[in-house]
């Protein structure tokens, strides 16, 4: 992989932090991501971004424009979605990290949006990455769905190549032959970008399988591999969520799996990024 000249390691300590605002994604503290999949409402944001600043999560994600596979599914609240965020993120503290889908979007997003996300389907979209890099925000990136670890790797490099060091890889699952879960988490994936890159890289275990039952399971699996974070879905009602309710937690239960993370974060000599000791909702 010595193509890897900018996202490679350039030595065995090489380890890059990204700042974003006050907080600091890759140092010893783990970021944790929480938020619906996509923003349905004001109600529907503002009752998730109560409950999880109530928990102390400090990032909160959500999808205001939305790639789906039909185009007859929903595809977000586009720029009204933006501004409730920008509305939650005020209210509550929150630094909030949703999805840009092409150049087109890119002005748009930024005001609102701490970090931009990249999503699987964009992951070789080089035209896209090159001018993500002319930008100044943190950028995280996900993997592709069918993308090897050295495409990975070398997509984000058109990222750097550009300018922006702020990069944060994404290990969300990839496509294979079993069709047990939505995706195959691929827990190898976050030692092994460790080791050939300086980037930090977090964990999506709700889109890595599909499966609300295994997201906390695979969530402490990232965690204990060296993961420098996890993003999870989460719904106040995930069954009448417009999408991804499947795979989404239940805000009422998310104390517990925060106490749970955080036992492990510690066992691995690290914590969980968090304001207070998480209580339930």
């Amino acid at each position: 992989m010595s193509d890897l000249k900018l996202v490679g390691k350039q030595h065995r300590d090489h380890k890059s932090v990204i700042k974003v605002g006050n907080e600091l994604v890759g140092a010893k503290e783990l970021c944790f991501i929480a938020g619906p999949c996509a923003v349905e409402s004001a109600e529907q944001l503002d009752e998730i971004a109560k409950g999880i600043s109530e928990l102390g999560v400090k990032f909160m994600r959500g999808g205001a424009y939305k790639p789906r596979t039909s185009p007859y599914a929903f595809q977000g609240l586009k720029k009204e979605g933006l501004k409730l965020l920008k509305d939650a993120s005020d209210r509550y503290g929150v630094k909030i990290v949703t999805e840009v889908l092409d150049t087109t979007l890119i002005e748009e997003v930024y005001p609102y949006a701490d970090i931009l996300q990249v999503g699987s389907r964009n992951a070789k979209n080089y035209s896209f990455l090159k001018e993500l890099g002319k930008i100044d925000k943190p950028i995280l990136f996900k993997r592709g769905m069918s993308s090897t670890i050295n495409e990975w790797l070398l997509a984000a490099e058109y990222i750097l190549m550009g300018g922006n060091e702020n990069v944060i890889l994404c290990e969300r699952g990839i496509r294979t032959f079993d069709t047990s879960v939505r995706n195959t988490m691929d827990i190898a994936a976050i030692p092994l970008v460790k080791e050939l890159s300086h980037l930090p890289i977090i964990a999506d275990p709700s889109q890595g399988t599909g499966q609300r039952s295994l997201v906390t399971p695979l969530s402490l699996a990232s965690i204990a591999a060296g993961a420098d974070g996890v993003m999870i879905e989460v719904h106040n009602e995930p069954e009448e969520a417009l999408s991804d309710g499947f795979q989404s937690m239940y805000l009422n239960t998310m104390g517990d799996m925060i106490k749970v993370l955080r036992a492990q974060a510690e066992h691995s000599g690290r914590t969980l990024n968090l304001t207070k000791e998480p209580q339930t909702v």
